[in-house]
């Protein structure tokens, strides 16, 4: 299939180092403010890139749950295979495509296990079907069908049908740490604005322009 015609030509403002707020995390956040006011469609959906032993990557959506000036935290199956990978290799990149704001946030940093405790904090806040979903599959095992998930399903909405249902030990959270953090806008002529921070001397950030 040839895809040469498949073109958008970009009709944002563009970006400018004057209208950049200095910490990287205030930026993000207003940028994720902009997002969701546009309406884009799971504004905390996120590309997580992992890489295995052998070095080659492989990349899924997650959502984002929360970010402060620690970090980007996701929750996950610690059996999966993302949180194998990131056991093995903890460097990783996390990119936000808002396509409809012709905007990506790309970020790369060091992943590690949030403690059990904030894992419990937020399992408890999520939907019992979410909750029993997290007992029920065994994430990136390999299935023979549906049916059986079905299965796992009617078991554990019989097995905790009376009262709250616990939180499960091989469940958590991952916490990416950024080491950079690149912000970009679309422009015209492909002409993209670009900019990335780095971690500079202390706790201050570095701001760079980047080519497109």
């Amino acid at each position: 299939m040839d895809l040469e015609d498949l073109r958008r030509e970009y009709q944002g403002d563009g970006l400018d180092l004057s209208g950049l707020d200095p910490d990287p995390i205030r930026q993000f956040s207003t940028w994720f403010d902009h997002s969701q006011e546009a309406e884009v469609i799971e504004p905390n959906a996120m590309t997580l890139s992992t890489c295995d032993s052998d070095g080659c990557p492989s990349s899924r959506t997650v959502l984002l749950k929360y970010f402060d000036s620690n970090g980007f935290v996701f929750f996950t199956n610690f059996e999966s295979r993302k949180a194998c990978q990131i056991l093995g290799n903890a460097n990783v990149s996390l990119l936000f495509p808002w396509l409809k704001l012709e905007r990506q946030v790309e970020i790369n940093g060091v992943a590690e296990k949030v403690s059990a405790v904030e894992s419990a904090r937020y399992f408890v806040t999520r939907p019992r079907e979410s909750q029993l979903g997290a007992w029920v599959s065994h994430q990136s095992s390999v299935l023979s069908s549906r049916k059986i998930l079905e299965q796992k399903l009617v078991e554990m909405k019989r097995k905790f049908n009376e009262g709250k249902i616990p939180f499960p030990s091989f469940w958590g959270g991952f916490r990416v740490k950024p080491r950079s953090i690149e912000f970009w806008q679309g422009g015209a002529g492909r002409l993209h604005d670009r900019f990335r921070y780095t971690r500079d001397e202390g706790d201050g950030w570095k701001i760079s322009r980047l080519a497109p």
